[in-house]
């Protein structure tokens, strides 16, 4: 059984706070690669920023996030990743046009159901790494919506319900499928 767990969705929905909560309950996180890659490039010369060149931001985290499955992949116990390869992909795919989604997701398989954190706008802010707006959220997260179930993924929209609560209903759904 692949347990490699992708937490994907709206930016702002929720996503990082729930992986904080699985990472105190014991389970392996993995930071999201474009947050990671913000900081890295804040920090030095700042080509690969989101707002400076997208085609370079996402090519960077297409790079990380290969690795992060790589690493992942072998342990034991369930992983949770804050995004992966296929948002990165999908992204360099919708602003270049270039067919690498489909190839690389094939390759890269996480388990067959894929967490979704829906547009909440109560909890959304920008902060120093997530400068774009919330519709621009939205617009991404209705491009993935589409894009999981075409790769042959079971999207599971998360609940808007407190974190402990949204933790307890991934680690449930997930128990099913063990059974």
């Amino acid at each position: 059984m692949n347990r490699s767990v992708l937490i994907s969705g709206c930016s702002g929905g929720g996503k990082s706070t729930l992986l904080a909560e699985l990472g105190r309950r014991g389970h392996r996180i993995v930071d999201e690669p474009g947050r990671r890659i913000v900081k890295q490039e804040l920090e030095g010369d700042g080509a690969a920023l989101p707002w400076v060149d997208m085609a370079a931001f996402a090519r960077r985290a297409i790079e990380m996030a290969t690795a992060d499955y790589a690493t992942a992949s072998w342990k034991a116990g369930w992983t949770f990743f804050d995004r992966g390869l296929i948002d990165a992909a999908a992204a360099l795919q919708h602003l270049i046009g270039e067919p690498v989604l489909e190839k690389l997701s094939a390759a890269h398989r996480y388990n067959s159901r894929v967490f979704l954190t829906p547009p909440w706008p109560e909890i959304y802010v920008t902060d120093p790494e997530r400068r774009h707006g919330f519709d621009e959220a939205v617009a991404e997260y209705d491009r993935l919506a589409a894009i999981y179930p075409t790769l042959g993924y079971e999207v599971i929209i998360l609940p808007k319900i407190p974190v402990a609560d949204r933790a307890d209903f991934v680690l449930d759904r997930l128990s099913q499928e063990v059974n």
